[in-house]
This record gives C-alpha cells, structure tokens and sequence, in this order.
C-alpha cells in the first residue's frame, strides 16, 4: 500500500521543510495561535495521508480559509468557540463523502486546473520574494496577490529594505537546489534532498555572519518562529481545547457549514491537480478523500488545530520531490511532530531566505513557460481559459479564479456548440442556388436560433438538403421549426428541401417525448 521509506523520505523531508513556515504563517493570518498551524498540519500529513489514497496530495491548514477563520474568530468572540465550526465542517464533509459529493471534481477542464496550479506557482514566487530579499511585510499564509497591501507602494518597500545577507542566503541556497535538480551524481542522492542541503547551508552561512558580527547576519523576524516549550506542561498550555457551548451559537453553524463547502470545493481542485502532477497518472477517490478530510478536520479542532484542505503548494513540492506513494505525506507530519517535541530551537535557526529559495523554483515548476506555450498551440478556445485562470487566480483567489475559468470555458463551449449546430456549403446563402447544412451530433434549444436564422435567409426557389445522417439528438424545437420549414415555406417559395438521416419521430430523438410527429425525407418541388 506505501511506497518505500528510501524513496519517499526525500520528499516528506523537503514537504516538512515548505510545510513549516506556511502552517505558521497561515496560523497568524488567520487570528489564531501559531500552534493550531502546526497542528493541522500534523493532523493532515499522519490522519489524513494514512485515510486518503491520493499519493501525491499534502494536506494542511489552507490559504484559501484564512479571511473566514479571521472574520468567524473575531464575529464569535473566541478561538475556542471556533473550533466548534471546525468540528460542524468535518461531519459535513464526512456526509459529503458518504453521499458520493466528490464526482464533481470530474467536470473540472484541464485548462481550468493547469491555469490554477500557473496562477498559484505565479504568487509563489512574487510573494516569496520578499523573504528572499529579507522584507517579510506580509504573512506565509495569504493566497491572493494583493492582499495585505501587496501594491506598487509594496514594491518601493520592498526594494528600499533589501538586506543583502537574506539575498546571499537565497542565491546559495537557489544554487544548491538547481544543482540537485541537475547534476546527475546530485539527484541520485536520494537521503540527502537539494532542500535539506540549502537548508543546512542557510543555517550555517547566517551562524558565520552572526559570529563574525557581520551586518549581513539575519535578525530573528526572518527566521521561522516557533514556539518554544520547555516542560510537558508548557506543551499542554499551549494546546487550546474547544468550548462546547460554541454548538449553540447560530454564527458557528453558519461558519461550520461555511468552511465545509469552501474545503471541499478547495480539497477537490486540488486533488484534481495533484493526480495530474502524478507522473504515474494515478486517481484518487475524491469520495474517500472528502471522508479523510473530515475526520481530518474532526481531529484537528478537537486538539485545538485549523481547519485543512488538501494543498496545492505542498502537494506541488511533495511531486517535485519524487514523491511515489502517500507514506511522503505521513512522513511531512511525523516530522512536524517530532521537530516541534524535540527541536524547536533548531528549526528557529531556520532563514526564511532559504525555504523561499525553495518554493521559488516550486513555483517555477507549476508556471513554466512550456505550460503556456502547449495551451497556446492548442488553439484559442485551450488558452483563453487556461490564461484567464490564470490571471483571476493571481487578481483575486483560487476560487474565485477557478470560477471565472469555469464560466469562461462555459461560455466557449456554448459558442462553439451553437457553431458546430451545421455547417454550410462554401457558397454564400445570396449566391447558391444549392446550400447544404449539415446539423451536429447534438442539436439543442442552443442552435435554435442560428438554424432559423439561416433557414429565414434561403432565398425562393434554391435547394436546400439538411443533412442529419450524423445526428443523435435534435430537440423538439429544431425539429418542429425544420418541420416547418420543409411542408410550408418551402412549398409557397418553391425550395427544393431534401432532408437526408431524419428519423420518422421525435421518439427517435428522446424517449422521454410524447409527441409524434413525422417529417418528409425528401421534398421535391
């Protein structure tokens, strides 16, 4: 059922490593203690991972819910309280699960979901170059691009706090993990990950710097911060439990059922994403995985943890790492696990110039050039949505984004069925004498009008076939309309209506109609 330690360490190690700083930045964007991040995403790299049977899919306290959770702590009056709606998401997710909800990921466009994964690789790298720079303005955890004064204004700052040790540590740390990426002897270095070596490196390189009394040392707000404890006590102290009268404030429910429906629809793009980052192309059970991530999401409040959702941006790095089976993810969780009982001190040694050197060239990978250059050749009704998705992506967030791709690759499969409804002969309508239209294999109430429009524009006395040898489905309207056209207005203007594949009824057509009418195959007048 798991792929082998020896090829799956790698990658839970370089997850653990992404996974880090985004549970803790997503944690303070959202209101909440720093904890409940980590302890999400422990809940959701062990529970979660061992439940689901995604093999390339991380789960973790999510971008995507940080402005609801923010909002919802602050309108319920308490982070307690609020774990009461965590636990109302969970069951209904369970129920969603039980009732078969996950199918629908299987109407997501592919351009829909390769836009997605550009735009997000997109705000990865524009916001990680601010911890590339050591300028940490805004948190980890924001998904959008302009949030959080993220403006023109953004950038003067950014470029006027540049400090040129964080950018050291980045350009060495960006060179270990390319030397990974391509030296041969490198890569097959599988217990030894590029990510685990800048990491090292970044530590080391900022320890010089402090001892020497450099002024390129880092100071402590660009490195990761977690809490410290130092007894068993301490540790429990910092767990928060929930308070059960949360269940009889109404806000709750509203807030549960909320982020129930906004997981989900976030758990199955990415999902739908994740199988596609598969090199194996294997496929999840989107059924199973709405299941795992509500007793996921049951276990993370009850202990005190965000909300999770499946996520792009681990799961992105876990693929890229070499990830082959879900033991990647359950590994990224026992090492948050042991690394906050054991060796906070260490991990807060951590620059965050490192780990964006990391996602940086992780971004890289899910916007690369070569993504945009196959939807480009595909031809405009493949681009135009996969850009779109892109860019609302970047604008606004990932749902909304995927939205406006969705309705985008809508509405170009509504015009591009009204157009394939027929076809006409090279002649123009004012000049043939023979016009030939050609219907669809589905002709719906959408061709309506453009057949109508071209069966009003038949001159007197042309001849017209209406070729339905390929059609399926014609509804009743078009039918009645062709039907019309054929033994009235053909016979007072003396066009020659040929009517070649039509079958004798609309019963033919669909089952489900009452109504017979017979049509004429060939008129000749």
């Amino acid at each position: 059922m798991f792929g082998g330690i020896k090829e799956n360490f790698p990658s839970g190690l370089v997850v653990f490593l992404v996974a880090l700083p985004l549970c803790l930045g997503i944690a303070l964007a959202s209101g909440a203690p720093p904890l409940s991040g980590i302890l999400a995403g422990i809940v959701g790299g062990i529970v979660v991972g061992a439940i689901s049977n995604s093999n390339i899919s991380v789960s973790g306290p999510a971008a995507g819910l940080t402005a609801i959770i923010l909002v919802a702590i602050t309108d319920i009056g308490a982070f307690e309280l609020f774990l009461c709606a965590g636990i109302i998401a969970g069951i209904i997710q369970l129920i969603l699960g039980f009732i078969r909800a996950g199918s629908i990921s299987n109407y997501f466009p592919n351009n829909v979901i390769e836009g997605m994964l550009a735009g997000i690789g997109i705000i990865i790298i524009l916001k990680q170059i601010s911890h590339a720079v050591g300028f940490d303005k805004d948190y980890e955890g924001h998904q959008s691009l302009f949030d959080n004064g993220f403006n023109i204004n953004y950038f003067s700052e950014l470029f006027a706090a540049i400090h040129p040790g964080a950018v050291i540590i980045t350009l060495i740390s960006m060179g270990v993990l390319l030397a990974w990426d391509n030296i041969a002897a490198l890569k097959r270095m599988k217990l030894l990950p590029g990510a685990l070596v800048a990491v090292i490196a970044g530590i080391l390189i900022n320890e010089f710097f402090k001892l020497s009394g450099s002024s390129l040392a880092i100071s402590p707000e660009h490195l990761v911060t977690l809490p410290v404890p130092t007894t068993l006590d301490e540790f429990k102290n910092m767990i928060t439990f929930p308070d059960f009268a949360g269940f009889t404030n109404p806000k709750v429910w509203v807030t549960g059922a909320t982020i129930a429906i906004v997981a989900s629809i976030e758990t199955l793009l990415c999902i739908e994403a994740s199988d596609r980052l598969d090199v194996r192309r294997r496929i999840t059970d989107t059924n199973l995985e709405l299941k795992a991530q509500g007793i996921g999401n049951l276990i993370s409040s009850f202990i005190g943890g965000l909300p999770m959702t499946s996520v792009v941006v681990r799961s992105s790095a876990n693929a890229n790492a070499g990830a082959t089976s879900k033991l990647s993810a359950i590994i990224h969780g026992v090492l948050l696990l042991i690394c906050v009982l054991t060796i906070p001190v260490i991990l807060n040694m951590i620059p965050l110039a490192t780990l964006a050197a990391v996602l940086i060239l992780v971004g890289y990978k899910l916007a690369k050039p070569a993504t945009f250059k196959h939807f480009w050749h595909n031809g405009k009704y493949q681009f135009i949505p996969f850009v779109a998705t892109v860019v609302a992506v970047v604008a606004t967030d990932l749902l909304k984004g995927v939205g406006i791709g969705l309705l985008i690759s809508i509405i170009y499969i509504l015009q591009g069925n009204m157009k394939r409804a027929y076809y006409l002969s090279r002649e123009t309508l004012n000049d043939a004498d023979e016009i030939t239209i050609k219907l669809a294999e589905e002709v719906s109430f959408l061709n309506k009008a453009a057949i109508k429009k071209t069966l009003k524009n038949i001159k007197p006395g042309s001849k017209v076939i209406i070729d339905a040898r390929t059609t399926s489905y014609i509804t009743t309207d078009v039918l009645e309309m062709i039907q019309d056209f054929a033994n009235v207005r053909a016979k007072e203007e003396d066009i020659e209506v040929e009517l070649a594949g039509f079958k004798t009824s609309y019963r033919d057509y669909a089952s489900d109609q009452d109504s017979h009418v017979v049509v004429n195959h060939k008129r000749a007048m």
